[in-house]
C-alpha cells in the first residue's frame, strides 16, 4: 500500500510539473526540473560558506574562515556570540527576499533553508530554541506572514532544532528600516521587543539562535538579543538568509 501511495504522488508531481512547469526564482522561465533554481540562478549567488567574520558574519576577503573577529567586533564586540550567513546580500539576492518579504513567494523557501543550515550547522548543534525575528501584529495583519517565522521553521524543521515561534513580542510599529542610517535604525528599535511572559521560563538559561532573512547593521538583531539576554537566556547567536556586504542601496 505505501508503495502505491508513493507512486501515486509522484505521478501526480509528474502531472503537476507537465502542466504547471516550476519557473526559476531569478529568471522566471520555466525549467525541464522541478526545483527553484537553474544552474543560471547558481551561478549568479555569492555564497558565504563561512568565509567571513564569525561574530558579525561579514564577507572577508579570504578563502579561509576566521578564527578570531574582524576590527569592527573586536572593537566594539556585539551582543551575540556568533553570526552566520547563507548569502551575500546583493542586487541579485535582494530579487529573492524581496519576493519572498513583499509578495509571500515561498517557492525555493525550502531550499533557502537548507542553505541557512548548513551555513549555521555549529550554532544549531548546541541551540536549545530557534526563534524568529518578530513582526508587530499590526503589520503582520497587513501582510499576513512574516518571512523570518517562515525561515525559522525550516531551519528549524532541516536542523531538528526545537521552534519557538512567539517567545519575542514587538511591542510597537516600528516604521521601515528603509533608507535609514546605522544610527537611526538603532534608535528606530530601542526598546520596541519584549519576552512574551508565558514563553520567559522556556528562554531562562536557553541558548537562543535568532532567525532573520537580512542582517544590515545589525540594529534589530542587537535590539532582540538585548531582549533576551535580559530576560536570562544564557547566550545568542545570529542566522539569517543573507547579509550587507555594503550598508548602502539596501531596499530592505
Amino acid at each position: 500500500m505505501d508503495q502505491a501511495v508513493r507512486s501515486a504522488k509522484g505521478g501526480l508531481r509528474s502531472l503537476r510539473h507537465f502542466f504547471w512547469p516550476a519557473r526559476s526564482l531569478l529568471q522566471q522561465h520555466p525549467q525541464l526540473i522541478d526545483a527553484p533554481f537553474s544552474v543560471e540562478d547558481y551561478q549568479q549567488l555569492t555564497f558565504l560558506n563561512g568565509a567571513g567574520c564569525p561574530s558579525c558574519a561579514r564577507k572577508i576577503e579570504t578563502d579561509h574562515y576566521l578564527e578570531t573577529a574582524c576590527a569592527a567586533c573586536l572593537t566594539d564586540p556585539p551582543l551575540w556570540r556568533a553570526a552566520r550567513a547563507a548569502l551575500v546580500y546583493d542586487d541579485v539576492t535582494a530579487k529573492i527576499i524581496l519576493r519572498l518579504k513583499h509578495a509571500g513567494q515561498r517557492e525555493g523557501l525550502k531550499v533557502l533553508c537548507n542553505w541557512m543550515s548548513s551555513a549555521g550547522a555549529d550554532i544549531l548543534e548546541n541551540t536549545d530554541w530557534v526563534m524568529p525575528v518578530p513582526l508587530h501584529y499590526q503589520r503582520l495583519a497587513r501582510r499576513g506572514f512574516n518571512q523570518s517565522a517562515w525561515l525559522a521553521q525550516g531551519v528549524a524543521r532541516h536542523s531538528g532544532t526545537l521552534l519557538l515561534l512567539d517567545g519575542l513580542r514587538r511591542l510597537r510599529p516600528t516604521p521601515s528600516q528603509a533608507g535609514l542610517t546605522a544610527r537611526q535604525r538603532k534608535t528606530n528599535v530601542a526598546g520596541a521587543f519584549e519576552v512574551r511572559p508565558n514563553r520567559a521560563g522556556r528562554i531562562k538559561g536557553a541558548t537562543i539562535t535568532l532567525v532573520d532573512d537580512v542582517y544590515t547593521t545589525g540594529s534589530t538583531l542587537e535590539a532582540c538579543t538585548r531582549t533576551l539576554l535580559n530576560a536570562g537566556a544564557a547566550e545568542v547567536n545570529i542566522l539569517v538568509l543573507a547579509r550587507v556586504v555594503r550598508e548602502v542601496d539596501v531596499t530592505i
